[in-house]
């Protein structure tokens, strides 16, 4: 299982299957979360995830996709697009430190 330390992050994608609602407000968020600390944040589909990416974002239906997709990259699978815990880990990781895995 990859694992990256959030002071390492410097791409950070969010993957989708069709819509392009839900996932488009999680990506203009993080984009703002994480302005600061020059992380790019980027919105695509799951099964083009570019390769520069260091950690991804998909809802968990998706992560199986997103892992072939992406083998080598961290896939952190959320259930809700909109205040998941799963995505305050990456936003406290990047900002304070600290092991993603996934």
């Amino acid at each position: 299982m990859p694992t990256i330390n959030g002071t390492e992050i410097k791409k950070v994608v969010v993957a989708c299957d069709a819509g392009m609602g839900s996932s488009v407000m999680l990506a203009s968020q993080l984009r703002r979360q994480l302005a600061k600390n020059a992380v790019t944040v980027e919105h695509t589909p799951v099964n083009s995830i570019p390769a520069d990416a260091d950690v991804v974002i998909c809802h968990r239906g998706l992560a199986a996709r997103a892992r072939v997709s992406a083998p080598d990259k961290v896939i952190v699978p959320i259930q809700v697009f909109i205040g998941d815990p799963a995505v305050t880990k990456v936003v406290n990781a990047v900002q304070r430190g600290g092991e993603l895995s996934g």
